[in-house]
């Protein structure tokens, strides 16, 4: 996706007195999307995470956003250690994210990572959009 890593283009408006849920992220990577997961860490020098974030467009309202990038710094983020893969989620998207299954799918048309969220109201065809 063409969306820029950061906490999640939602928390870009947010304004420093703004109140949103922090809620506990439980965050779930199936076994096959564990693997392709440890696979691409394993050329990721330093320490580095897989952010998952939410940004705003798509056909359903919100975009999912996976990357992996250098650990951030200072507050805002919940940290958890999913079995070796080190994750990252911006406080302002918890709430969006707290249950989702990663999962990769390894198909000749549209493989990739996707994503199962319980806390989407609809989701796009292309499984990369929900509202």
């Amino acid at each position: 996706m063409d969306c820029p890593a950061d906490a999640g283009l939602l928390a870009q408006g947010v304004a420093n007195d703004e109140v949103f849920d922090v809620v506990p992220v439980n965050l779930i990577i199936t076994e096959v999307a564990h693997r392709k997961l440890q696979e691409i860490l394993n050329f990721e020098p330093g320490d580095v995470v897989l952010t998952v974030a939410i940004h705003r467009g798509g056909c359903s309202g919100y975009l999912y956003d996976m990357q992996i990038i250098d650990r951030p710094e200072g507050e805002g983020y919940q940290y958890d250690d999913i079995d070796g893969i080190p994750v990252a989620i911006a406080d302002f998207d918890s709430s969006l994210l707290s249950g989702i299954v990663v999962n990769y799918q390894d198909t000749l048309m549209g493989g990739g990572f996707k994503i199962e969220n319980p806390n989407a109201d609809k989701e796009c065809g292309c499984g990369k959009s929900f509202g």
